[in-house]
């Protein structure tokens, strides 16, 4: 070692990289245990509102069912198959979702799904992570057209 650095020849790693690695990881393992765990997974009896989609490039199904009071959701069950992203989607969105007024579920945008995952999501995952606003919309709109930033 010289004068307190690093030794010769061993490269430090980048200020902060490790802290952003970390943080990643935590992102990673939390969407697995929203994946292997789902909160709000299932049918829901009654309920006011439900559609069913999928996202053809890659064969993902999600229905959800929402039960509506006083123009809120009360509760809502997604159900359906597909990749680790897109049903992590569905539980993550559906714990901000229960309780918010109907009427707003319209201007969620496609920033907002990937902002709550909290990872970069690639183009190719990206209708994956999205499934999950597309059903919400068609069942409180009858709009199922895929979400725009």
């Amino acid at each position: 070692m010289r004068g307190g650095g690093t030794e010769v020849g061993k490269v430090e790693p980048e200020p902060g990289r490790a802290t952003l690695e970390r943080v990643d990881a935590l992102y990673r393992d939390y969407i697995l245990d929203h994946y292997k765990s789902p909160r709000n997974f299932g049918e829901l009896e009654p309920h006011d509102l439900e559609w069913h989609d999928h996202n053809p490039l890659c064969g993902d199904e999600l229905g959800v069912h929402v039960r509506v009071e006083h123009g809120r959701i009360a509760e809502l069950r997604f159900h359906g198959q597909g990749c680790a992203i897109s049903q992590a989607a569905a539980s993550i969105a559906s714990e901000e979702l229960v309780g918010m007024p109907v009427a707003d579920i319209p201007a969620l945008s496609a920033d907002w799904v990937t902002d709550l995952l909290g990872i970069d999501i690639s183009p190719t995952r990206r209708k994956c992570a999205l499934l999950n606003l597309k059903v919400m919309r068609g069942a409180t709109t009858g709009d199922a057209s895929w979400p725009e930033s």
